[in-house]
């Protein structure tokens, strides 16, 4: 089994990891579609993974090239949401007829609404894709989505940090339990995930974006870990009102939420003093993905004709900020 990786940061590279390091080399073909220090340091030192206490090296082929690479049976896509329109033509390139595309991504994908139904079906999202761009060289019947649940960084190029955590969700966008997502399922458990195949992909892509489009953003803007954010009660509370209006937009298109704000506001106080991957990125000088987190509800919002205005505001502010800081 062919299996590439586009885009070996924190993510990308515990997929790489785990899956060079416990599946064996008779059984895939790894190799990782990469550029600059990265693509470097893969090529002298391979991709070099701590986990609980120790440091796995793995080996496998990188390159710039998708050419180079080839057609393969499994694509991981783990790049930041920024990033996604450039590398779309060479994932294009990996692809064979029944080639898997794993879109393991934060935030509102480009296919969210491809068979969820209700008043949106088959929406395309332009804060995501603007004029169809990733759509055209990513066709959908090879998209499977994917809801990480698991926290790793990447101190430096090709080296990854596993956090905590170990959890995916994975489903088709169309819905349902398919053989390949079981398929894929078994062999991302046996490389040490905790997989779940859901039935409706979406609606775990809506949960988790639920706290993401809140911490992530107000932390960026604010310089706080999550902790800080959720202990100083008017942050507290403007998180609360961003959540209720999605919340709100999410009941609309057929993906409720249980829980009240302050029910995950509790959740996310026992992860404790964490920087949020959009803190780290702005701390390393990297683009934010301020669309797929806040643009595309504020998007989705607007196609139902209701009113976010703490959407909008918290949208307007991280925005303005990257713009400033020259991330956008």
């Amino acid at each position: 089994m062919k299996i590439c990786i586009v885009g070996a940061g924190a993510i990308g590279g515990l997929f790489a990891g785990w899956l060079g390091s416990r599946i064996s080399a008779g059984e895939i073909t790894l190799s990782a579609l990469a550029r600059g220090e990265t693509l470097a340091a893969l090529k002298r030192d391979g991709l070099q993974l701590e986990s609980a206490g120790e440091t796995t090296r793995v080996a496998m082929q990188a390159s710039a090239d998708a050419a180079e690479l080839g057609p393969q049976d499994l694509v991981i896509v783990a790049v930041k949401g920024p990033a996604l329109k450039a590398v779309a033509p060479a994932v294009r390139q990996l692809l064979h007829a029944d080639t898997t595309v794993l879109v393991a991504m934060n935030g509102v994908p480009w296919w969210f609404f491809d068979g969820l139904g209700g008043e949106l079906d088959g929406l395309h999202l332009q804060s995501v894709d603007a004029g169809d761009a990733v759509r055209a060289q990513i066709p959908l019947q090879h998209v499977v989505g994917c809801v990480v649940h698991a926290g790793s960084m990447a101190p430096s190029p090709a080296k990854v940090r596993h956090m905590v955590g170990n959890g995916l969700i994975i489903g088709e966008p169309r819905g349902g339990i398919s053989p390949r997502v079981e398929r894929l399922a078994t062999l991302l458990n046996r490389a040490g995930f905790n997989t779940t195949a859901s039935d409706r992909i979406q609606r775990d892509i809506w949960f988790k974006l639920w706290g993401n489009m809140t911490m992530n953003p107000v932390s960026a803007l604010t310089g706080a870990t999550a902790d800080r954010v959720l202990d100083d009660p008017l942050v507290r509370e403007y998180c609360r009102a961003v959540m209720q209006e999605a919340k709100e937009i999410g009941a609309r298109i057929g993906l409720p939420i249980d829980q009240t704000p302050e029910q995950r506001h509790e959740i996310t106080r026992t992860l404790g003093a964490f920087k949020t991957s959009m803190l780290q990125d702005l701390e390393a000088g990297r683009p934010l993905e301020i669309d797929a987190l806040v643009g595309a509800v504020r998007e989705i919002g607007q196609h139902l004709k209701m009113s976010t205005p703490h959407i909008d505001s918290l949208l307007g502010l991280v925005r303005l900020m990257a713009q400033v800081k020259g991330l956008a």
